[in-house]
């Protein structure tokens, strides 16, 4: 696993995503995912989460397509997860599914640790961070902070929150 998680990135984003940012914060994302790849990082890391993580998943998968030797991983938090999305959210995430490389669960049970858990092996499991991420109390927040005080580089595609404004 060592040897993966210095050649990994994770990912870590809000639910919503302004429309009139959407652009810009998911060009600001694939710039860095194209430097990344381009620096030997090879496997991407992902929540399965609505918002920022599917946007991210598109851009990965259509990535793919373009230039081939990396892996998308998906790191969800336990089985049934999924149950309170709305008809579009659930159709989106099974059509995203199958092109995960590996899909792996975090935990066996259902309830806020297992999102917590989730969110600390994406981080554990990599190198680097790529977040969107503009609030302080947030499931992203806590996984910014906890990526920042495992030594993570972090860099955030919100903007204006490029600097370090997520520190404890």
């Amino acid at each position: 696993m060592d040897d993966l998680k210095w050649k990994s990135c994770c990912f870590t984003g809000h639910r919503k995503l302004p429309n009139g940012q959407r652009v810009a914060i998911m060009a600001q994302t694939e710039a860095e995912i194209r430097k990344l790849l381009s620096g030997g990082i090879n496997r991407f890391l992902l929540g399965g989460a609505v918002g920022y993580d599917a946007e991210v998943a598109k851009l990965l998968f259509r990535l793919k397509n373009e230039c081939c030797g990396f892996k998308v991983v998906l790191i969800y938090p336990f089985d049934g997860y999924t149950d309170r999305w709305n008809d579009a959210q659930k159709a989106e995430y099974a059509k995203l599914l199958p092109q995960y490389d590996k899909v792996i669960k975090a935990s066996e049970r259902s309830g806020r640790e297992a999102y917590l858990l989730r969110n600390r092996m994406l981080v554990d499991s990599s190198a680097v961070c790529i977040a969107y991420c503009h609030k302080q109390r947030s499931g992203t927040a806590y996984t910014v902070r906890y990526a920042k005080a495992q030594g993570m580089a972090v860099t955030n595609t919100a903007p204006g929150m490029e600097e370090d404004t997520l520190l404890p």
